[in-house]
């Protein structure tokens, strides 16, 4: 049986989880030639693109959960890298990636931009990792085109800033909507098993069912 492996990298001035998703086959770890995605390349990802050179493991899409600058940071240096490599990210931030306004490095005076997208996704969609299989689900309301990655037999979902362990996403931000950020939640994330693993844009992995019972800002 295939096992994913999400492993995250904390890059950046915003500790940003960074995630590389490979597979492994029969309870063994990934091995050389093997495809792998890169999720959220944050600031600085060398980190990260040298572990992937060690590993041997091979690249074939960047994933976004969203596309605030401390999770595309670093899509340009991994697309140096990797030239052919796809960008994937949700329909409504198709424009994001090219516009520092929208992405919100403007704010920090230092515009970053990044190359446009490849893929557009929407909700309900599925996306293949050598013989895994995930779903798109749309959890909008941190901004409006986030999406969470959901692997159903291993119990892993890889949310971006929908949710965190004891927190949620900020919606403060231009593009953000508290309401449908909760919805989001509940609709979506909470309906997943309890024993799911939720890998968040910051800070420690947690489950659903913890989350469930005691997120202070979101019960089921």
């Amino acid at each position: 049986m295939s096992q994913p492996f999400v492993q995250p990298f904390v890059l950046g001035p915003f500790e940003t989880n960074s995630y590389l998703v490979s597979i492994g086959r029969r309870g063994q770890p990934p091995q050389t030639g093997q495809h792998c995605w890169i999720v959220d390349p944050s600031f600085e990802p060398a980190p990260l693109l040298d572990h992937v050179r060690r590993s041997g493991l091979r690249p074939v899409a960047i994933v976004l959960t969203h596309a605030h600058v401390d999770h595309i940071a670093g899509v340009s240096e991994v697309r140096s890298a990797y030239p052919e490599i796809p960008i994937l990210i949700h329909e409504a931030e198709r424009d994001w990636l090219a516009d520092p306004l929208l992405n919100l490095s403007a704010m920090m005076g230092q515009p970053v931009t990044a190359p446009v997208p490849t893929r557009l996704l929407r909700g309900g969609d599925t996306l293949d990792l050598e013989e895994t299989r995930w779903r798109i689900l749309h959890t909008p309301g941190h901004s409006p085109g986030s999406i969470t990655l959901v692997h159903d037999p291993s119990h892993q979902a890889i949310v971006g800033d929908a949710l965190f362990a004891g927190s949620v996403g900020r919606t403060d931000f231009p593009g953000s909507d508290h309401a449908t950020l909760l919805r989001a939640i509940r609709e979506q994330l909470y309906t997943l098993p309890e024993s799911t693993t939720i890998y968040p844009g910051h800070g420690p992995r947690s489950t659903i069912g913890r989350e469930k019972a005691s997120n202070p800002f979101v019960r089921a």
